[in-house]
């Protein structure tokens, strides 16, 4: 009887050990063995850009090849304009498929700052904060972590769900007073896909992808756009309206403590695909995405070019000048 009590004591101690609470490590584990292994993987799902009252969605869909070879789709919602992210053996590129357009940049991306729509980048996330927090909540796991997004002081932390089968369901990323800034909801992950060898090509991106809506040609500019941010003791000093083939341009100087110059022109339709070198960083602003490099910031939004320079703003202040910019005009 004392035997098998015994027994009894050591198998309870045995059972208690063994299915001890999942912790972090844990989970941080299984995670690097699930992404660490995959030679490929395909997402789909649906994220906010949260800009004060306005919200930009998309539609998000993500391939990735173990040969550091990414393919990120971003379709607004609201007027149907898709760009895509390309990262491959020969560069990163921004398509523009509705303008014709190819952006070449000479970056880092997407290993400069957090990525909220790719796996690898919370994940990494995850790991490289020493002071996240975890628990299980509401049948989810769900990690506290700091982000990385040194071009946007405001975005400080993020929240994490995943299900307890490890799959990643939703991201949010927040303000410095918890506001949600970006909300990733991902659909469908498949952790085994597989692709064409042309599929991360250049080549093979601009033959496919020739969509329809999007931006349109634009040929004049009816409403001037200002942005709703100015920094402190800077004013608009003089702005300027300029005819040029096919379109127009408007000059926009700034002058003061922080001094700054904001273009807008007209964007043309190209009969073929245009590659174009930039300088700078893939980075999103508002419902597009736009190069951002030390001393400018430029995007395309409703057939007009933006483009923000100064010598004196540095790239959290040229983006927050950006983020304010909106496709309604306001007063001077």
């Amino acid at each position: 009887m004392k035997r098998i009590f015994l027994l009894f004591s050591i198998l309870s101690v045995f059972f208690l050990i063994g299915c001890g609470k999942y912790s972090d490590n844990d989970a941080i584990r299984d995670l690097n063995k699930k992404i660490g292994n995959a030679k490929g993987y395909y997402l789909e799902g649906q994220m906010e850009i949260i800009n004060n009252d306005d919200t930009f969605k998309y539609d998000v869909t993500v391939s990735f090849e173990r040969q550091n070879q990414y393919r990120v789709s971003l379709r607004n919602t609201a007027n149907n304009h898709e760009q895509i992210i390309l990262k491959n053996k020969d560069g990163v590129y921004v398509l523009t498929p509705s303008l014709n357009k190819s952006f070449k940049f000479q970056s880092e991306w997407p290993y400069n700052n957090s990525q909220v729509y790719l796996l690898q980048s919370l994940l990494r996330d995850i790991k490289e904060d020493s002071e996240r927090t975890f628990e299980e909540k509401d049948n989810h796991y769900v990690f506290r972590t700091r982000v990385n997004y040194p071009n946007n002081r405001r975005l400080l932390n993020q929240v994490i769900y995943l299900d307890k089968d490890l799959n990643f369901k939703e991201a949010h990323v927040l303000d410095n007073n918890n506001n949600p800034q970006i909300k990733m909801k991902f659909s469908s992950i498949d952790m085994k896909a597989t692709f064409d060898k042309n599929y991360f090509t250049l080549e093979e991106n601009i033959k496919n992808n020739k969509t329809v809506g999007g931006d349109k040609e634009v040929t004049a500019i009816h409403d001037i756009i200002y942005p709703l941010y100015i920094p402190n003791n800077t004013h608009l000093a003089s702005q300027d309206k300029i005819a040029k083939d096919n379109g127009e341009r408007v000059i926009l100087t700034f002058a003061g403590e922080k001094p700054f110059m904001l273009i807008e022109e007209t964007v043309s339709l190209e009969e073929e695909m245009q590659i174009i070198p930039t300088f700078g960083d893939p980075i999103l602003i508002n419902d597009t995405i736009g190069a951002l490099s030390d001393s400018s910031v430029n995007w395309i939004s409703h057939g007009i070019e933006y483009y923000l320079v100064s010598s004196v703003l540095d790239r959290s202040e040229l983006l927050e000048i950006a983020q304010s910019i909106g496709v309604l005009p306001v007063g001077k």
